[in-house]
């Protein structure tokens, strides 16, 4: 099976030396491999014109629109492999991750996707913690990911984490990342809309952790700072969040999928009862990410009723 790599890259050349360079020590070799960069990113260019590919079949894109979203569907637009792998430019794939990841799609004709660890490095400090539960949406719409702390054997998962996650062209056929996904930059839960909407097509999603990338979180040049509080940021992603998930559950469960949001939340996304948890220790701040939390989900449940009405 012929595989393809695809890169959204922004304004970071040294990691995406590294990342380029892990793909150049794959003990299956990539067939292709795309990058896609900002019309605007000189500091990309500039690298790219310099760089030698050590015989890596290296194809760059050029995008306009900022985000990932429209950078990623600009690389599906081009792309040739059977698979089409996709990391972030701060990551490293292992040297037997396109073999790994090549074995499971020949192994089983009905996995669309599949995705693995990735092993989150700050400087020195790397997290080795680990967790059994993966990638799953519970039934009442709270999402469990701990992709970068997943043990044990594969098993079929709900969702994929965008910086270590393979498709099977056939699969996504003319599929593309959903463009209403908000943000300038990571445009975060992107990858949750396009994975259950494979899954919901019938298609298996897998999570090996033994697929593994290194990942070296670098900076971001949007409003998504990561860990800094940005209300403009904590609305996309609410809005992201709630957006795929409504198109996603059934009637009964999008109904009590509200209801949980505004009443209960989780620590990314509050509802009342996570506000008065954060209170004592962030006071004002957890004040802040309620109402920036509500304003998601009322522009998330929104947008879902203008696309479905």
């Amino acid at each position: 099976m012929r595989n393809t790599v695809l890169i959204p890259t922004y304004r970071r050349p040294q990691d995406l030396s590294r990342c380029l360079l892990a793909l150049q020590k794959q003990t299956k070799p990539v067939d292709q491999v795309i990058v896609v960069v900002r019309d605007t990113d000189t500091e990309t260019w500039q690298f790219l014109a310099q760089y030698t590919t050590h015989n890596l079949p290296l194809h760059t894109v050029k995008v306009a629109e900022p985000g990932v979203v429209a950078a990623l569907n600009a690389g599906l637009a081009v792309v040739e492999g059977d698979i089409v792998s996709i990391t972030d430019d701060d990551a490293a794939p292992h040297s037997d991750w396109l073999e790994r990841i090549a074995a499971h799609f020949i192994c089983d004709s009905c996995i669309g996707g599949l995705g693995g660890r990735d092993w989150v490095h700050h400087g020195s400090k790397l997290e080795d913690e680990s967790r059994p539960l993966v990638g799953r949406l519970q039934w009442f719409g709270r999402v469990i990911g701990n992709h970068h702390l997943g043990v044990g054997e594969p098993r079929e998962v709900d969702i994929l984490k965008g910086v270590n996650m393979s498709f099977r062209t056939q699969a996504i056929g003319q599929m593309r990342f959903d463009e209403r996904m908000r943000g300038t930059g990571a445009q975060v839960h992107f990858e949750m809309a396009f994975t259950l909407a494979l899954k919901r097509a019938g298609w298996k999603i897998i999570y090996d952790p033994n697929v593994a990338v290194d990942h070296y979180p670098a900076q971001r040049f949007d409003e998504d700072q990561r860990n800094n509080f940005n209300e403009i940021a904590f609305i996309n992603l609410v809005h992201n969040e709630t957006l795929a998930l409504l198109e996603h559950l059934p009637f009964i469960r999008r109904i009590v999928f509200l209801f949980w949001a505004v009443f209960v939340g989780t620590s990314d996304s509050l509802g009342l009862v996570q506000w008065l948890r954060f209170l004592p220790s962030q006071g004002q701040l957890a004040g802040k990410k309620l109402l920036a939390s509500w304003r998601g989900r009322w522009q998330g449940y929104k947008q879902f009723v203008i696309r479905n009405s």
